[in-house]
Formats: structure tokens, sequence, C-alpha cells
């Protein structure tokens, strides 16, 4: 064994030796990456924030749904907007998000994360303005309408996810050195779980200024318009958004080899994939019908200032796992904190979905527990699943695995969407919550054998692995580290003799100089 192991290693050396393509990871120059100057690290913090911030759309729009739900049956009637209708509404916006997030994966690798963004944030704005506007000559041709405009919209957020995520986390890899996972959490996660009270907070305001239910159309039509706004306020410095060394030296322009890739990294995408479709398959549903299930446990069901009310302190609760998920991920690294969030599902799903009965009559303390397990939901597959999935492949193909995951988690959502209802039919409330507990519990365990440990590795060493393991299998193609720049280097040879070559004469001689990091 020991023989054999020599071997292996004498052949690795060998190869590191003869392959002049392998390139060496500058760890101590990267070391020094966030000493930039003052305009660059202000460059940096532009683009961390400008990208994550419009996410808040896709709370927002997840949020509204769910109070605009109750709102449509109230203005049109259960005939019109049943159950089924319902569910497909809600469900438009999930599948064009998944359009979405696989798509503009593979553009952001091809292209720069800039222009896929400035994409994102125009299809988000324009689909926003067409379900205000949805008009038909009868009621369910305007919700077949809303139907097709929400899925617009799934787009517009769909494509939000790679490209907004990947942009922050990679301009924050070049920021700090240190606590990277914790800024993409705050910039990524924190707006969006944020979206869900925030559209209860706008749907309130709105409902006020429209007099209550004297204008029921009127108020959902503007809290749909309003979904314009928040992407429209960072446009500007979207635009002005830098593109980072490790793009650009990452990137590979044509032809990525992705079954390569695979091989690489199919064990990770196995973890990113598999939590994702569990924490998303509990998660959307519980935010699309959270007024549906609040209802259930008070009196009044139909007073939707009551409903609203309670929605939004659930959602500020859930919301305080943000920052603590944020603190633990550099902390204890991302897996455990994955792994702590899943738990909370197993806890407080159970506690609920077994004293339902109980605990449905006692609404502040329903309220309570339901918070719980989403804050910790939150502070683990919420806040990690993101960070994770951004930092487990290579720059090249980061984009395509990231929207693969993202994918896999809104096929999820889709699946809990459409199980949702069914189940409390069917099986009754509590059984929501005790599927939710043994889904933690497969999101735990899936955690543990496909996620790998991780706290603050620069991203550049990834790329650097991979570039390495493409080159010892064969590939001829070019990285970013590949390209060549041509930089003038003069170097002046002075004869101070008789020589056939110079002949007493000074000669300049221009050389191209590759520039990699490479010992």
């Amino acid at each position: 064994m020991e023989d054999k192991d020599s071997s292996l290693i004498n052949e690795k050396e060998l190869n590191e030796n003869t392959n002049p393509r392998l390139i060496k990871y500058d760890a101590e120059g990267r070391a020094t990456r966030s000493d930039a100057s003052k305009k660059e690290k202000w460059r940096n913090i532009v683009t961390i924030i400008a990208s994550g911030f419009a996410l808040i759309s896709d709370g927002y729009v997840n949020g509204s749904m769910s109070m605009l739900n109750k709102l449509f049956v109230m203005e049109y009637g259960k005939t019109n907007y049943s159950s089924r209708v319902s569910t497909r509404v809600s469900n438009a916006s999930l599948v064009g998000i998944i359009f979405g997030q696989f798509f503009m994966g593979i553009a952001a690798d091809y292209y720069s994360r800039k222009s896929c963004i400035l994409v994102a944030t125009s299809i988000l704005v324009l689909g926003s303005a067409l379900c205000a506007a949805s008009h038909g000559t009868t009621v369910p041709g305007m919700f077949w309408m809303l139907t097709v405009m929400r899925g617009l919209v799934g787009i517009g957020v769909g494509a939000e996810y790679p490209t907004s995520t990947l942009s922050a986390n990679e301009s924050a890899n070049e920021y700090t050195t240190t606590n990277r996972g914790g800024i993409l959490v705050m910039v990524t996660n924190l707006p969006l779980a944020f979206g869900g009270p925030f559209a209860s907070i706008i749907f309130l305001i709105v409902y006020k200024i429209c007099s209550g239910t004297k204008h029921l159309e009127a108020i959902w039509r503007t809290v749909f318009a309003l979904g314009c706004f928040w992407p429209l306020t960072v446009f500007y410095f979207r635009w002005k958004t830098a593109t980072t060394e490790v793009y650009e030296k990452g990137r590979i322009k044509k032809n990525i080899p992705y079954f390569l890739a695979l091989k690489f990294y199919w064990k990770r995408l196995i973890g990113t994939c598999g939590t994702w479709f569990m924490y998303d398959f509990v998660t959307f549903p519980n935010g699309i019908f959270s007024s549906t299930i609040i209802s259930s446990v008070i009196k009044d069901q139909n007073n939707l200032v009551k409903v609203a009310e309670w929605n939004l302190l659930l959602g500020v609760l859930a919301v305080l796992g943000v920052p603590i998920g944020a603190y633990l991920s550099d902390r204890i690294g991302r897996k455990y904190t994955l792994i702590i969030g899943f738990s909370g599902y197993i806890v407080f799903g159970l506690i609920i979905g077994c004293a339902y009965d109980q605990l449905s009559k006692i609404t502040p303390l329903f309220i309570i527990f339901y918070a719980f397990m989403n804050m910790l939901g939150n502070a683990g597959p919420g806040d990690m699943l993101g960070v994770i999935s951004s930092e487990s492949s290579a720059t090249a193909v980061r984009g395509v695995f990231y929207g693969i995951s993202a994918v896999t988690g809104k096929i999820g959502s889709v699946v809990g969407v459409e199980c949702f209802q069914p189940i409390r039919d069917n099986l009754g409330a509590r059984w929501t919550f005790i599927i939710a507990a043994i889904c933690g519990l497969v999101g735990v365990l899936i955690t543990i054998f496909f996620v790998p440990h991780s706290l603050e590795n620069d991203l550049m060493k990834e790329d650097v692995d991979f570039h390495n393991y493409l080159v010892s299998n064969g590939w001829t193609g070019k990285m970013g580290f590949d390209e060549v720049d041509e930089e003038s280097v003069v170097k002046t040879f002075e004869d101070e003799g008789n020589s056939s070559d110079c002949n007493e004469k000074k000669n300049t001689e221009i050389i191209s100089v590759k520039q990699i990091n490479q010992d």
C-alpha cells in the first residue's frame, strides 16, 4: 500500500513538473487582496449591496400573495377564485423562477454578471407592472392574465438568484478575507426574508388608504404595482457595478467542459440540490399559505387586518434568524449552521404537529412556536444555501451549478405548494408540520454526507484547483488564467566588446508575459 501511494505521489509530482499549463495558488499574494485602494473598496461595497438588495422582490412577491389569496376570495368569491385557481396563480411565479434561475445561471457564466443582473431587473419591473394591469373580459380571464404575468415576474426573480448572489459573493471575496459568509447573508437573505413582513406592512398601509374592504381591487393592483419600485431603486447602482478579478481569471468564455465539471463536483451538487429541495418544500407553502394557517387559529377568519397583523408578527420574528445565521456562518462554518437550522424544523415541527389541537386554541403561543420554526429555517438553510451554492464550485461553472441547485429548490416549492392543500384537506392541518419535521431530518442527513465543511476559503483557490483538474484530464480550452496579456518589456543589451550578434549596437527586445498568479 505504501509503494502504491508513493508511486501515485511521484506520478503527480512528475505531472506537475512536466505540464506547463498547471498553475499554483499564490496564497501569500491573495492574503492581501482586501488591502485595496479606497476607491476599489467602495466599488466592491456598492456591488455587494446593489447586487443583493433587489432580492427583496422575491420575498415581497411571495409575501404579498399570502394576503392577496384571502383578498381575492372576498372580492371575487370562491367560485372564481377556487383553491385550484389560487394554486395556479401562486405556482406561476415558481415556474417562472425555475426558468429564470436555470437559463440566467448559464448566461451568467458565459457573459458578465453585470449584464445579466440588468436584464433580470428589467424583466422584474415589467412583470410587476403587467400584474397590476391584469385585465380580462371575464374574471377567470383576468386571473389567467395574472397567472401569465406572475410567471414573467417569476422569471425576473429567478434570474436575480444566480446573478445577484454570485456577483455579491465574488465582490465580498475581494473585499474581505474573514467575513464573506456573513456579509453575503446580510445583503441577500436579509432582504429576501424581510420581503415577507415588508409585504404585510405595505398591504396594511394600502388597505388603510383604500378604506378597507370598499376598494379591494385597488388594493391588489397597488400592491402589485409597488413591486416595480424595489428593483428600480438600485438599477443605477447595478449599472455601475464592477467586474471582479475572480470572475475575469476564473471564467471560461466558450465550450465549458460540463462533463468534467460534473465529475469533479457531483457530490457537492447532490448536497446543495437535496438540501435546497427540502427547505423550499417546507418554506414556500408556509410563506404563501401562512395567512390560511393563521386564519385557521383565530376567531374572525375574514378579518384581513387581524390576519395581516399576525402575519407581520410571524414574519418579523422569523427574520431574526437571519443575523443569527450570518454570525454562525463565519464562526462554526456553513455545514454546522445548516444542520442547526434543519434541526429546528425537526423540533418545532413535531411540537406544533403533535400538539396542534391544543396550540391552535392559544393563538399567541401557536404563532411563537411557528415563528421559532421559521426563524431557525432562516438561520440555517435560508442563510446557508445561497452561500454554499455560490462557493462550492469554480467561477467557470458557478452560475450553472448554482442555477441547478436553486431550480431543484424551486421544484421543491412547486411540489410543496401543490401538496399543501391536499395534505390539510385529507390528513389534517397538523400533518403539514409533521411532514416539515420529516423534511428537516432528511435535510440533516443530506448535509452530513454531501455538504463540505467550509469557512473562509478564497474563491480563487477553488478556481486554481478546478483549472489544474481540467488540465490534468486533457482539457485544451482556456480559462481566464490562460489568457495572455501582451506587455511590452524593453530590455536593453549593451555590447561591451566585439560580438557577432550585437555588432557594437544597443538592441531592444519585446517579449510577451503571461500574467497569472503563479510562483
